[in-house]
């Protein structure tokens, strides 16, 4: 049965001080925050979800197109709607040992990947990038893969700002399959 929607905050006992804030609950976050699915070590062989991914299908594994070198995959973890990551099929942490065509098969999905994103969901602009090593920020240091996240005019609203929380409105195969279809041949 569904509850019912009421405008007064919701008392729970045992949360803390009670206050006059209510509580958007995302317990899908914990996951990421307790590393679930992270390597255990720097190899492909320990456990790097982007080297298992290209091994399942493209719904299972989210993936939006696949290359001969390199391959577009939803973020697991997004920071807007529409995040995904371009990630080279072979197991490389950093930038510089991409060799030639891996790093020109990487820049062309980025241009897919905007045009798909602008075709799909009107972004008006875009943040790229890739954090290189664990102190930069990699959540996934071992193996290289780039962002390419979507922005909107006015995407910014309160909720990252004072409730650090990001409030995603598609379902992530619902994005995959609207990413794929605009995917740019």
């Amino acid at each position: 049965m569904l509850a019912r929607m009421t405008s007064e905050p919701e008392q729970q006992i045992g949360v803390g001080t009670q206050d006059a804030f209510q509580r958007l609950w995302t317990p899908h976050r914990m996951a990421y925050i307790q590393g679930e699915n992270k390597p255990t070590g720097p190899g492909a062989d320990d456990g790097c979800p982007f080297c298992t991914i290209p091994e399942k299908s493209d719904e299972d594994g989210l993936v939006i197109a696949r290359g001969e070198h390199v391959y577009a995959v939803l973020n697991l973890y997004p920071y807007n709607g529409g995040h995904l990551m371009i990630v080279p099929f072979r197991h490389v942490a950093d930038y510089t040992e991409l060799d030639g065509p891996e790093t020109a098969e990487l820049a062309e999905f980025t241009k897919r990947a905007m045009t798909a994103l602008r075709t799909a969901s009107g972004a008006h602009g875009f943040n790229i990038g890739m954090n290189q090593g664990t102190v930069a920020g990699a959540g996934i240091a071992a193996h290289l893969h780039q962002h390419v996240v979507p922005r909107w005019g006015g995407d910014t609203n309160f909720m990252p700002v004072v409730g650090h929380t990001k409030v995603l409105p598609q379902l992530l195969a619902d994005t995959r399959a609207m990413l794929a279809r605009a995917w740019p041949a």
